[in-house]
């Protein structure tokens, strides 16, 4: 009964660790992006995809979700697989590389698309190493 108290409370605080750095990197993450797409702007690149504009609020609640949908993705592979960080991070480039193409295939000027490619990048750059180092290897 005592070891199942102790084990509880340790996943119960590793899980709280994880999503407690993964909202920071979350958090992190969208001000980063919002930077990065403000900068473009002020240096004259578009933030047009389709003839409509994409708003700087629109960088950072789209790099909320897809943190917030990582951090789950993390928390679950850390109660599923046996090497929770290298599933994770291997899961996550894969998908990070994929949410390159529809910015490949956007109806917007090559800047714009180059831009769009590098907030992505940043945003996996800052969520996916500090998510990782929260898992167990």
């Amino acid at each position: 009964m005592t070891t199942t108290a102790k084990t509880t409370r340790a996943a119960d605080s590793s899980l709280a660790a994880l999503i407690g750095t993964g909202i920071a990197a979350a958090a992190a993450a969208c001000a980063a992006t919002m930077t990065v797409a403000a900068t473009g702007r002020a240096a004259g690149l578009s933030l047009d995809v389709g003839g409509a504009p994409i708003p700087l609020s629109g960088f950072g609640v789209l790099t909320a979700i897809c943190s917030i949908i990582g951090l789950a993705l993390a928390a679950v592979l850390a109660r599923t697989v046996r090497a929770p960080r290298r599933a994770f991070v291997r899961t996550t480039v894969v998908l990070t590389v994929l949410s390159l193409v529809p910015d490949v295939l956007a109806d917007a000027a090559v800047g714009t698309k180059a831009l769009l490619m590098l907030t992505h990048l940043i945003a996996a750059a800052i969520v996916i190493p500090a998510v990782a180092r929260r898992l167990p290897a």
